[in-house]
């Protein structure tokens, strides 16, 4: 067994265990030159965090394991593909390699998929479900942006 079916093994059983445990079946585990920094699972069913999804979740315990945000060192495994918002936090971390398990084809039988959402997502901005207007930001005296680049 290789170091990637280990730990993509780990991330099925936190998947299945929270299945058990009255979640969603997805879990999450983010490693560090061979090493577990952080597990996760979904944790919807325990709170009002549309956010509290196994990667998102993992990323934060690493990212406060490590004391950084910049995960550039490490591999994340998870028991299904990423959603957009899991593999923009990916991006984000600067992640750089993600294995999964499980497809959202795989899933999509079972109602468990995220291909609408990619497909919304891929839409130019007037074009998607989701009204997303841009509003007038000369109201505001100062560009936070151009603060932040002044630091």
């Amino acid at each position: 067994m290789t170091d990637d079916d280990q730990f993509l093994r780990r991330a099925l059983e936190l998947a299945c265990a929270n299945v058990r445990a009255g979640g969603r079946p997805y879990g999450a585990v983010v490693v560090r030159a061979g090493q577990v920094v952080a597990e996760g699972v979904n944790e919807l069913h325990l709170r009002p965090d549309p956010s509290a999804h196994a990667e998102m979740l993992a990323l934060r315990a690493a990212g406060a394991a490590l004391g950084r945000a910049r995960l550039d060192d490490c591999t994340v495994y998870a028991s299904g593909q990423p959603c957009p918002m899991c593999l923009a936090a990916l991006h984000l971390a600067s992640v750089r390699r993600v294995v999964f398990a499980y497809s959202n084809a795989d899933g999509e039988p079972y109602g468990f998929t995220t291909a609408a959402l990619y497909r919304q997502m891929a839409l130019p901005l007037a074009e998607q479900q989701l009204e997303i207007v841009q509003g007038d930001a000369s109201l505001w005296p100062d560009n936070p942006f151009a603060l932040a680049s002044q630091r």
